[in-house]
């Protein structure tokens, strides 16, 4: 079957957001994994340990495959990585690109996070971590960030109509929107969406 047979999926294609990714993970040094991040509590090493929790997930919730992975909340723990990481991350958000090209995985409920919510749904909140938990590496190691446009508009369609929601609603990860002005470009549209400063930067 070649790429122009391969039948078309309700949702977007994670491949350019988890490339993304993988090569910012690639440049990260040893002695930056305690640096800070936009995410007030996590240090870098922190956010890699959630990147890999949450590929794992939603991995998991894409093939269906329920159980510890979809089942732990997020929140519970502070994550941390494992001395493998390295080969690990990489190797689970190209699974995780893989799981959701599957016209299957974004059917029917699905669970992540111990929650349990329709599968279409579930994709896009993958894509939105991937997306946000990108820049916010990307600011830590101090990288540029050229997300793809079609990945940005899926995190801003799911994050606007949320926007005014406090911080317990969307969580500790994504704050209350932060004011930006109009003609703001769409990458910083989004993260502001998120709850995040778009200048923010390294100490």
């Amino acid at each position: 079957m070649t790429a122009t047979e391969l039948p078309a999926t309700p949702g977007p294609d994670f491949g350019p957001a988890v490339k993304l990714v993988a090569d910012l993970a690639a440049q990260v040094r040893d002695d930056q994994l305690d640096a800070p991040t936009p995410c007030e509590d996590y240090r870098v090493r922190h956010l890699l340990g959630h990147f890999v929790g949450l590929t794992a997930a939603f991995r998991d919730a894409a093939r269906k495959d329920l159980g510890p992975s979809t089942a732990t909340d997020p929140g519970s723990t502070t994550p941390d990585v494992d001395d493998d990481w390295r080969t690990v991350l990489p190797r689970q958000l190209d699974e995780l690109a893989d799981a959701w090209r599957t016209p299957e995985a974004w059917d029917g409920m699905t669970q992540a996070g111990g929650l349990t919510f329709p599968a279409v749904l579930a994709g896009r909140v993958a894509l939105n971590e991937v997306v946000i938990h990108g820049w916010d590496l990307a600011r830590a190691i101090g990288q540029e960030y050229p997300a793809d446009r079609a990945s940005l508009e899926c995190s801003f369609e799911m994050l606007a109509p949320s926007a005014d929601a406090d911080a317990e609603t969307r969580g500790p990860l994504f704050g209350p929107a932060v004011p930006v002005p109009a003609d703001t470009g769409l990458l910083d549209r989004v993260i502001a969406l998120s709850g995040r400063t778009p200048t923010w930067a390294r100490p």
